[in-house]
């Protein structure tokens, strides 16, 4: 199995495109493929914040429910903008706005086509994947050890948001374990979610989410090669949004 598992996009789809290029696909059609067979795997957060993320949204479902070529597990903003087509009562907040926006400003039929295409996309997708043969899990914002192999709220609240302890920082983002750090188990985890200026890799896990949308970069993982490759972002540098680790 060889994969390149791409970090938070949120709507940054030239980035995207550029990272699929500089790792050997050819766009046929607007789609990517890997001329040696290599496929996509997503660690989530689609979309908010950045220019396109509609467009992102149909590419993947694209990809993965139609030519069943990736592998998708769904981030937090996701799990917001699925919840908003379902006409459930979301503050439309922290990026959802943005998203919200691009997909008023289209025509009712384009409206009613990408939101069937992301409902069905969201309902088809495992909270988080299971691959090579249990030695990969591609997920969101992680997984505990003990939670693999599960799926019950405690465990989707932890791989949507993390391992967070229901505080709060000064801004209002949450505060959040280093879950990474106590990690011992065989299995690589992939993940994104938490904004690092550089590839985290600690105890078999990597943190892939280098900020595109906050003018860092876009990363992809090479597996089982488990090095990578990143493209800068066209977006403006945020750098209260990267966090940094102690130890």
């Amino acid at each position: 199995m060889k994969l390149d598992i791409i970090g938070d996009i949120h709507g940054c789809y030239e980035e995207f495109k550029a990272l699929t290029i500089h790792l050997g696909y050819k766009w046929d059609d607007d789609v990517p493929k890997h001329p040696e067979g290599r496929q996509l795997a997503f660690v989530g957060d689609l979309t908010d914040r950045g220019p396109f993320s509609l467009k992102v949204a149909a590419l993947v479902h694209e990809l993965v429910i139609h030519q069943k070529a990736a592998y998708y597990s769904p981030g937090n903003h996701c799990n917001k903008l699925y919840r908003f087509f379902l006409g459930r009562n979301v503050q439309k907040t922290h990026g959802l706005e943005t998203t919200v926006a691009e997909y008023e400003a289209l025509p009712p039929k384009e409206q009613k086509s990408i939101r069937a295409k992301f409902i069905e996309l969201y309902e088809n997708s495992p909270l988080y994947h299971v691959l090579d043969k249990g030695n990969l899990i591609v997920c969101h914002a992680g997984i505990r050890g003990d939670y693999i192999g599960k799926v019950n709220n405690k465990v989707k609240t932890f791989v949507l948001y993390g391992d967070i302890t229901g505080e709060a920082h000064p801004d209002g983002s949450p505060v959040r374990r280093d879950w990474a750090k106590q990690y011992k188990g065989k299995a690589w985890i992939v993940y994104g979610h938490t904004p690092v200026s550089e590839p985290r890799f600690i105890n078999r896990t990597v943190n892939i989410d280098t900020g595109a949308v906050f003018g860092g970069k876009l990363t992809a993982l090479r597996y089982p090669e488990m090095d990578t490759v990143s493209v800068s972002s066209s977006m403006p540098l945020v750098e209260e949004k990267f966090r940094t680790f102690e130890g």
